[in-house]
C-alpha cells in the first residue's frame, strides 16, 4: 500500500485487470493479422453498444488532426483497453456516464497541475495510474514504445502524448465503472477510500 497525495481516486483492488488478461490479449492480437482484425472489429461493435458515452469521448480525441501513427495507435489502444476490461470484468462492468468521464478528466488535469506546482514531486500522474492499474499501463507503455520505435522518423510525439492522455482517461473511467463483487469485504473498500 502506498500513501501519496493525488487528485486521482484510488482504483479498488477488485477493479484491477490481471496481467494474465493482458497476456491473452497480446496473444490474440499478435498471432494472426486476420484473426486480430476480427477480434478488434467485434470488440469495436460491443464497445460502441455497451459504452456509448465513453466511445463518444474517445471519438472526439481520435477525431482531432493526428498523424497516422498516433491515430492507429489510438484506435488500437482504445480497443485493447476495452477488451482487457471486458475480459476481466464483463459481468460487473457498468456503463460509463458523462459525469464519470468529466470528473476523471478533471481529476487528471488537477493532479498534473498539483505535481507541476510542487518542486519536490517526483511522480507523474501516469505513475499514479500505473500504481492503480499496473498490468494495463505496462501494456500501454509497451505498445507506445513499439509504435514510436517503428515510426521514429515520422512520428509526432505531441500526437502520441494526446493519445496517451486519452487512454489514461479510458483506463480510469473503466476502472471506476467496475461494480463491487458480491461479498467483497466492506472494510477493504473503506480503507481504500
Amino acid at each position: 500500500m502506498w500513501i501519496q497525495r493525488s487528485a486521482i481516486r484510488r482504483v479498488p483492488e477488485y477493479a484491477r485487470v490481471p496481467e494474465v488478461v493482458l497476456e491473452g490479449i497480446r496473444g490474440s492480437l499478435t498471432e494472426d493479422e486476420d484473426e486480430a482484425r476480427d477480434v478488434l472489429d467485434a470488440a469495436f461493435d460491443r464497445f460502441e453498444r455497451l459504452q456509448p458515452e465513453l466511445m463518444n469521448h474517445l471519438g472526439k480525441s481520435l477525431g482531432q488532426p493526428l498523424d497516422e501513427t498516433a491515430l492507429a495507435l489510438g484506435y488500437f489502444l482504445a480497443l485493447a483497453v476495452w477488451l482487457a476490461f471486458e475480459r476481466a470484468h464483463a459481468d460487473r462492468l457498468l456503463e460509463v456516464t458523462p459525469d464519470i468521464i468529466t470528473s476523471t478528466v478533471e481529476a487528471l488535469e488537477l493532479d498534473e497541475e498539483l505535481r507541476r506546482a510542487d518542486p519536490n514531486e517526483t511522480l507523474e500522474s501516469d505513475d499514479i495510474v500505473a500504481m492503480e492499474q499496473p498490468a494495463v499501463i505496462s501494456f500501454i507503455h509497451e505498445q507506445v514504445r513499439s509504435a514510436v520505435e517503428a515510426n521514429a522518423d515520422d512520428v509526432d510525439v505531441a500526437d502520441i502524448h494526446k493519445i496517451y492522455q486519452m487512454v489514461l482517461v479510458e483506463v480510469l473511467t473503466l476502472s471506476y465503472a467496475v461494480e463491487q463483487p458480491e461479498g467483497y469485504p466492506v472494510a477493504k473498500i473503506e480503507m481504500m477510500a
